[in-house]
């Protein structure tokens, strides 16, 4: 995933401090930490992720809070949810670039962003031949990334280059 700017990532803050308000909800120091902390994030975090970044930076944050913090996120169109298959959830912020979709490592559960356009033609298109009011979409690739793949070519050849 592309990290948000700094300039999107303080939108966002700025967008959940007011959802916060309209709620009238509490504007604590550990849910904007949970926030920040998470329009920050260069990847697909899972909450013990986010959890395991706060405490490294020195802000422990409860479990209970992190997942309210996060319900709120969603709720409040600022981060995405997403269910992987692989047993937790991971997030992801908002942002103002395209839509993209996924490719997840069944190995090493990296997550890779992607965007085609031939893709989302496609897909428009063939809703329309169904008939169909096309809204959105999901795509998730589930594979090997090529970083494990080259792993397992070293393990292979023996860490020796393949000839």
């Amino acid at each position: 995933m592309a990290r948000l700017s700094p300039d999107e990532a303080a939108a966002l803050l700025e967008r959940f401090q007011r959802h916060l308000r309209e709620r009238r909800l509490p504007i604590t120091r550990q849910r904007m930490a949970v926030a920040d902390e998470m329009f920050r994030a260069p990847d697909h975090p899972s909450v013990d992720e986010i959890k395991r970044r706060l405490r490294a930076a020195g802000e422990p944050v409860g479990t209970a809070t992190l997942y309210r913090t996060l319900d709120a996120l969603v709720r409040g169109g600022l981060v995405l949810e997403h269910d992987f298959g692989e047993g937790f959830k991971r997030y992801e912020p908002l942002s103002s670039s395209s839509a993209h979709d996924h490719l997840l490592c069944e190995r090493c559960g990296r997550v890779i962003e992607f965007a085609n356009d031939r893709l989302e033609r496609m897909l428009r298109m063939t809703a329309d031949e169904q008939h169909f009011l096309y809204r959105r979409h999901r795509v998730e690739v589930h594979g090997t990334c090529a970083e494990c793949r080259g792993r397992d070519l070293e393990s292979l050849t023996g860490g020796r280059p393949r000839r």
